[in-house]
């Protein structure tokens, strides 16, 4: 066998390439196809997905507002877009301990968590038909590969990306079923991977986009999907609140939402700058699941799917610079979520609209790719995308500085009173990962066992999650000093990797009386959590074979 660094690609060319069919990447791609046709003119797209499928890597609440859908497809109701059910009812709850609950009036709750004209959707569904839109426009869409290398220019502008090698063994050398990933060149490459995307850290450190940026901060979110009783099911439901289970400097919030087809979806968001070593998010959220208000509509229901992906939550004030020489940075790989109305779709959206609107404009003035489109930038600056991002910027930074009450009053008064535009802005640059305490200065979480009805282990939710990795390829969770875990984790902080990843992927396990830290990688979901709390910043997530992790229906 030999190694595969030298390998002969085949390449393909393309005026724009897109990495990652989400609702940024999908919406970018059906604007700059709607833009050529509308000026008659010739462009070539293509996006490329790690995912098996169109949706199967997507995972969100989700409750979207369709205002950047009304912008890209008018029409999107006659088209058979999935949202099908609009919110009938909007609660938001404290929950006090695990059987008490506080519902909050409305005149209490902040004005950007109000839903009235959302609608309760699945993200992966929408994605898909979005999928659909673009290829009826000429966009050629490639589910299965992963963006794995960038592409560089002789001037070190971005030139378009490299997709992962198929059939590499774990030693790194080539299998008979090996087959070299494809050259993909661009005149503009985007990057829509999502939140902590590979190549977006990578475009990150190149260029420098985040120097004068706030520290990004993320949530671990968890959700699973119910079938319920009939009798139970009211359509259109949206559930939201904060409290219990979550304690000592931990925060978060969960959902509840009835969908279609006497579902629903029910989910936990766990801020990841939380300071006990011992807190488990994904045992969190199985306790939460039996509080009175969630399992009056759980109980006799079957859970029929379950997924994790960390978010970026950091908001305006962390967003980093989107444009460099030859791409644009989009959606949750920026960090555009909207922390203050738990939403990322409708601005993801936007912002590949925006893209698409500027890099069509270049191309259409004889640009044939490479440069640094700055004026992307401006177009962000003047549209509802910065007005909106930009009114919510002391959102986050509220509630962790003042706490769920203090932080929950400053922010009615911000967002209702002067509607996000109090003369002040709150910053928060304490990283996620420096935030664990010693052991020594915390109390071990002794957390119920999962009793099979509401509650479950990690290994039968990762079996729900569809995850699947080709044997014997290279670990994509690179440890760059592999003594770290039980030289240093493990003294320190009880080796959190064991607790904070939702999939089981990392254990301390003993062999001939010696502990040894072993990677379960086979189980990977890929929420990235491990990338962005481990202590130490040693875990790099990098793309395994495309295809693999998990395979998502109706998230």
């Amino acid at each position: 066998m030999e190694k595969v660094e030298n390998s002969e690609r085949d390449a393909m060319a393309f005026d724009v390439v897109i990495v990652g069919a989400g609702p940024a990447g999908l919406s970018a791609a059906c604007r700059l196809m709607q833009l050529a046709q509308a000026a008659g003119q010739e462009l070539s797209v293509c996006v490329v997905e790690k995912g098996s499928e169109v949706g199967a890597h997507i995972l969100s609440g989700a409750v979207i507002e369709s205002r950047a859908l009304d912008e890209l497809f008018p029409d999107w109701r006659e088209r058979g877009a999935p949202l099908k059910v609009a919110v009938s009812r909007d609660e938001l709850y404290l929950l006090r301990n695990e059987q008490k609950a506080v519902r909050i009036p409305q005149a209490l709750i902040p004005a950007t968590m109000h839903n009235s004209g959302n609608h309760v959707v699945s993200l992966g569904n929408l994605c898909r038909w979005l999928a659909e839109q673009a290829e009826s426009l000429g966009v050629e869409v490639f589910p299965g590969f992963s963006a794995h290398q960038l592409l560089l220019n002789a001037d070190g502008s971005v030139g378009g990306i490299i997709t992962g090698d198929m059939g590499v063994g774990a030693d790194g050398r080539a299998l008979d079923s090996f087959t070299p990933g494809l050259i993909l060149r661009a005149g503009y490459t985007l990057f829509a991977e999502g939140c902590r995307g590979h190549l977006g850290r990578q475009l990150y450190r190149r260029f420098g986009l985040d120097a004068d940026s706030d520290a990004q901060h993320y949530g671990l979110g968890l959700k699973e999907l119910w079938d319920i009783k009939p009798e139970r099911h009211q359509p259109g439901l949206v559930i939201h609140g904060s409290g219990w289970p979550l304690g000592d400097g931990a925060s978060g919030g969960f959902f509840l939402y009835h969908t279609e087809n006497h579902q629903v979806v029910v989910g936990l968001i766990v801020d990841l700058n939380y300071r006990n070593p011992y807190l488990s998010p994904y045992d969190e959220f199985q306790r939460l699941k039996h509080h009175p208000l969630l399992a009056q509509y759980l109980e006799g229901g079957k859970r029929v799917v379950y997924g994790a992906r960390a978010i970026a939550k950091g908001g305006f004030n962390a967003l980093p610079k989107m444009h460099f020489p030859g791409g644009l940075l989009l959606g949750c790989n920026a960090g555009t979520l909207n922390f203050a109305k738990i939403k990322g779709t409708h601005t993801a959206m936007k912002s590949g609209l925006l893209a698409a609107e500027t890099v069509f404009a270049a191309m259409a003035a004889g640009d044939e790719g490479g440069r640094d489109l700055a004026d992307y930038a401006r177009r962000f600056r003047d549209s509802w995308l910065h007005e909106e991002l930009r009114a919510a910027r002391n959102f986050g930074p509220a509630l962790h500085r003042f706490g769920p009450f203090a932080g929950g009053a400053f922010n009615f008064i911000d967002q209702n009173l002067f509607k996000g535009r109090l003369p002040l802005t709150l910053h928060d640059n304490h990283p996620d990962h420096a935030s664990l305490r010693p052991t020594r200065e915390c109390t071990p979480i002794n957390y119920p066992k999962p009793d099979g009805r509401l509650s479950f282990d990690k290994l039968s939710s990762v079996f729900l999650s569809g995850t699947n990795h080709a044997e014997n390829q290279p670990c994509h969770l690179q440890l760059h000093d592999p003594s770290l875990p039980l030289g240093s984790n493990l003294l320190l902080y009880a080796e959190p990797a064991q607790r904070y990843c939702p999939a089981g992927v990392y254990e301390i396990v003993e062999e001939n009386g010696e502990p040894r830290f072993r990677v379960n990688a086979q189980n990977c979901v890929h929420c990235k959590t491990c990338d962005i709390k481990d202590p130490a910043q040693n875990i790099t997530w990098v793309t395994p074979e495309g295809g693999g992790g998990p395979n998502y229906p109706n998230m």
